[in-house]
């Protein structure tokens, strides 16, 4: 028997019993939708987390006090350990290409009628050119704002909307904060949600200068700030950076050879490949999970395949009295497990293509849809159909034509 009449046979075998067909394929169908829907999850949330590190900056080092992060010293608190002069030393290396410290503190920003509490974050003219900002309205302070204490500011997107009626241009406007007039110089692009679901946009940048003179509370170590962003000149260099800047601030706070670092410092790359390989670990246990649907589905394919052998044997025997060889009987019931796999395998494919944009709808979460993940699924699919198939195939093929002929 050729290919084509084994899969015209076996395509009227399985019409003959449509609704045991439908539900024989539906664990092939549950379990390749499954696969690709867990997939596509795992692998949007690997792409939203390497979205938001790398918006944090190329080539970052973070550099913080080793306390906690962002501490400071008041009467009897931590120590912060780093200062304005520590982020000046570390731009002075050679592989260094930007530096921006921060300093934080909330406010409560007034424009007219409007009020809304925000973070203010100090920093310095360096932090655009590290995050690669290109600015949606006027522009970022500048290296002579820091030195002069300027009060001038840059808005979040979230800010502006609280605090600006809708066509009002923040640009130029004066606003309020602690008391402490500003004048509005620019306006952040939109950077969305950050680690822990945070509002990136609710945010507004003034000059470190003005932060550490105007903000930070009394009894705070002079010049402190919350962090010093860093960025090497590439990736390459983030190593070589790593150890320079250890080296460096070593030295400036005179620690001996056996005290800890007063200091810590976190690679973004490292954090990222880290990231990284922990969820391609969760996504292929996601699709470990989802594919033990698939071989549930490939035992429901034997099962009916047997009791299809069982009810068709005198069929078998027939068709071996009339001159079928074993060879054609294993293709036809062969093809039929292929057919029913491949099928609902299709079919699960649509299911999962559709399910994976539902979940990013209702669950506001990312699914990347890979076709190399549909390909997968389909293989292992037919895979299931060719192992599962085989032993109702087979034992189709050794029944006795003499015995099969007398079956009732």
């Amino acid at each position: 028997m050729d290919l084509y009449a084994a899969l015209t046979v076996a395509w009227r075998g399985l019409l003959a019993n449509k609704m045991r067909s439908i539900l024989t394929m539906l664990g092939i169908i549950i379990g390749v939708a499954a696969v690709i829907i867990m997939i596509s999850i795992g692998q949007g949330a690997s792409a939203q987390v390497t979205s938001r590190i790398a918006s944090m900056g190329s080539n970052l080092i973070m550099v913080m006090p080793a306390a906690s992060f962002g501490a400071v010293r008041g009467a009897g608190g931590e120590v912060n350990s780093l200062t304005l002069d520590d982020a000046r030393a570390i731009g002075e290396l050679p592989l260094v290409q930007n530096v921006a410290p921060e300093a934080r503190s909330q406010v409560t920003a007034s424009f007219g009628s409007r009020t809304w509490t925000t973070t203010v974050n100090g920093t310095t003219a360096g932090l655009q050119a590290i995050k690669g900002w290109q600015m949606t309205a006027g522009a970022f302070f500048s290296n002579d704002d820091v030195d002069r204490a300027a009060l001038v500011a840059v808005l979040g997107p979230t800010v502006v909307a609280n605090l600006f009626p809708s066509g009002v241009n923040p640009i130029g406007a004066s606003i309020t904060l602690n008391n402490l007039q500003f004048t509005v110089i620019g306006v952040l692009p939109s950077q969305g949600s950050g680690f822990g679901g945070a509002d990136q946009d609710d945010i507004i940048y003034i000059p470190i200068t003005t932060a550490q003179r105007r903000f930070l509370g009394q009894g705070v170590v002079p010049n402190s700030v919350r962090m010093i962003n860093v960025q090497a000149q590439d990736t390459t260099s983030l190593t070589a950076v790593q150890e320079e800047i250890t080296s460096l601030l070593r030295q400036r706070h005179h620690l001996g050879a056996n005290q800890d670092d007063d200091f810590r410092i976190q690679n973004m790359t490292a954090v990222l490949d880290t990231v990284a390989a922990a969820t391609g670990s969760m996504t292929l246990l996601l699709a470990g999970i989802a594919a033990v649907s698939l071989l549930v589905g490939g035992i429901g394919i034997m099962n009916i395949m047997l009791v299809s052998v069982t009810e068709r044997t005198r069929e078998i025997g027939i068709r071996m009295a009339v001159g079928a060889t074993r060879g054609a009987i294993l293709t036809q019931f062969l093809v039929e497990a292929m057919i029913l796999s491949l099928v609902g395998g299709l079919i699960g494919v649509a299911g999962g293509i559709i399910g994976s944009k539902v979940v990013a709808m209702l669950a506001k979460w990312p699914a990347v849809l890979n076709p190399m993940a549909i390909l997968l699924a389909m293989g292992f699919a037919a895979l299931v159909g060719i192992f599962f198939g085989y032993y109702p195939a087979r034992k189709a093929a050794n029944a006795d034509p003499i015995e099969a002929l007398r079956f009732e």
